[in-house]
């Protein structure tokens, strides 16, 4: 019997512009102020450094090394706290959490930096719904929501993996991954470039799809 429901957070249940706020457009800002240069010209070289270090490695999600990386004197906080404003749920988000919140226990299994998670729950008013909040980077050290991430998680609960249902918007690391372990998935195809019984297109229809 399911007893648990686990949602991906950027991209599921929060839009990603409030990431890519502060990666793309604020971080640069405080670059091109405190050395200096034309914002277009700290852009550039922010996001080749960006590249160089590549996704599959933990500094490229971490703030406070990049700030250190840039010698950069702002606190990186007041930056998070800057594009607070930034911060969008999805139009549906509220409306399924209420409904499978009576019926489930709720937890977020995010790849984001807990400071990331954190300001955006808080933001959204959504902490409430959620039992507990994992992040595979700051609670287990591992860039991606890998196999041995759900395994910990199920350890952590104590429950089976038929007692769990994950959703998120990463093919990879949403659906393939927790199924390798057991774990029913659904993969959130917002675009709706695919169509077949693990995809779906909105949060509206998961409860649905979870019956089925």
């Amino acid at each position: 019997m399911i007893k648990i429901i686990s949602f991906d957070l950027d991209g599921t249940l929060v839009k990603s512009t409030y990431a890519d706020k502060v990666w793309l457009e604020g971080l640069p800002k405080i670059y091109a102020k405190e050395k200096k240069v034309p914002l277009e010209q700290a852009k550039k070289y922010i996001y080749q450094e960006y590249e160089k270090i590549g996704k599959n490695r933990k500094e490229w999600y971490d703030i406070d090394w990049w700030f250190k990386q840039f010698k950069l004197k702002e606190n990186w906080q007041n930056l998070l706290n800057n594009y607070r404003n930034t911060i969008q749920l999805y139009p549906e988000t509220i409306e399924i959490l209420e409904k499978l919140s009576k019926k489930f226990e709720l937890i977020i299994i995010s790849n984001a930096k807990r400071e990331f998670v954190e300001i955006q729950l808080e933001e959204t008013y959504l902490k409430s719904y959620f039992k507990h909040v994992f992040s595979s980077l700051s609670d287990f050290s591992t860039v991606k929501k890998l196999p041995n991430v759900y395994r910990d998680i199920l350890d952590f609960l104590n429950i089976q993996p038929h007692e769990i249902v994950h959703v998120g918007d990463s093919k990879e690391f949403d659906y393939e991954s927790p199924q390798k372990i057991g774990i029913k998935s659904f993969y959130l195809n917002r675009e709706k470039t695919e169509e077949n019984n693990y995809t779906i297109h909105s949060l509206s229809v998961l409860e649905n799809a979870i019956g089925n």
